[in-house]
């Protein structure tokens, strides 16, 4: 069987990535681009994105069928990305993605979906979920996104916004999200939300901590001060796990999942995040699914795993 290729796209907060996916799930080229320097002007965006997949399909010397792309609020439906917080050219703009980068590209088929639901597809067929038909995946990045497989299906709702579940509530009243409320997960379980809490827990004490030597903290600079037993810097993780805990705990009650998955960079952070993870989740969950859930880390590479999720739109 002669083998064929389409691309896969997945537009990060910081970054955009590209694949060239064989029929067989084989990614055999791949490149990068940033997503972040473009301020409001979503058409500067998608020309850079043109010109990238051009270059990445002329890499891997073949023709491709179509494009799949997985991108912060993406609508499958229509084909648009509208009110994406952590991407200020589709902050306020409601950008016709699909449509442009077709018509940038001759014609190309280009179909669009929501990033996590894209990493989600790409566990579903090759990845820890695989021959699962109900699980939750949440992925944890510059921001907190979701995909939501029910029967073996994605769930897009009746507007094609489903599985919004990084603006969920998770403390009332609480930090100023991107998305313009008080208190989503997001604010507190993104990389971003690890920084914030870093900040807040250093202003409210005065006890050592190796972060208070570095000038701009990241949470990876947290999770390297945790590594080295830091006790502030173990504490942040311990309390953005029970949050995420505590918030699974009701997702579980609306679609009683076999599994919830994470990934993103700050799932990388597993060691200091499973236990209080688990923790919030069986505190918190009614008690019939209490040590029924499977809470997993996807093995896929990051990047693959979006890419591949992606390119499955364009068979």
């Amino acid at each position: 069987m002669k083998n064929e290729y389409v691309l896969g796209i997945d537009v990060g907060g910081q970054t955009s990535k590209l694949g060239v996916v064989s029929s067989q799930g084989e990614v055999i080229a791949q490149s990068v681009i940033r997503s972040d320097t473009y301020g409001s002007d979503s058409a500067a965006f998608i020309n850079a994105l043109a010109a990238a997949v051009k270059d990445v399909v002329a890499q891997a010397g073949v023709e491709i069928k179509g494009i799949g792309v997985g991108a912060p609020n993406g609508n499958y439906y229509t084909g648009c990305i509208k009110s994406a917080p952590n991407l200020e050219w589709a902050r306020t703009n409601e950008v016709h993605l699909a449509e442009d980068l077709s018509k940038a590209l001759g014609g190309i088929p280009v179909t669009l979906t929501n990033d996590a639901n894209a990493a989600a597809m790409g566990e579903m067929a090759y990845g820890v979920t695989k021959g699962m038909k109900n699980f939750i995946m949440i992925t944890l990045g510059t921001g907190v996104g979701s995909g939501i497989v029910i029967d073996g299906k994605m769930v897009y709702g009746h507007d094609g916004f489903a599985g919004e579940l990084g603006h969920t509530i998770a403390i009332d009243g609480g930090r100023p999200c991107g998305c313009g409320r008080k208190g989503c997960l997001e604010a507190y379980c993104s990389a971003t939300g690890v920084a914030r809490t870093a900040l807040e827990r250093l202003a409210q004490s005065d006890e050592p901590s190796l972060l208070r030597s570095v000038e701009k903290i990241s949470s990876k600079d947290v999770y390297d001060a945790a590594k080295k037993g830091d006790k502030i810097a173990l504490e942040i993780f311990d309390y953005t796990g029970y949050i995420l805990g505590k918030a699974m705990a009701n997702f579980v009650a609306f679609s009683a999942p076999e599994a919830i998955v994470l990934f993103g960079g700050l799932a990388r952070s597993k060691e200091f995040l499973d236990e209080p993870i688990k923790r919030g989740l069986n505190e918190n969950v009614l008690g019939l699914w209490r040590d029924k859930i499977k809470v997993l880390y996807s093995a896929l590479k990051e990047s693959d795993a979006a890419i591949l999720g992606a390119s499955a739109l364009a068979w």
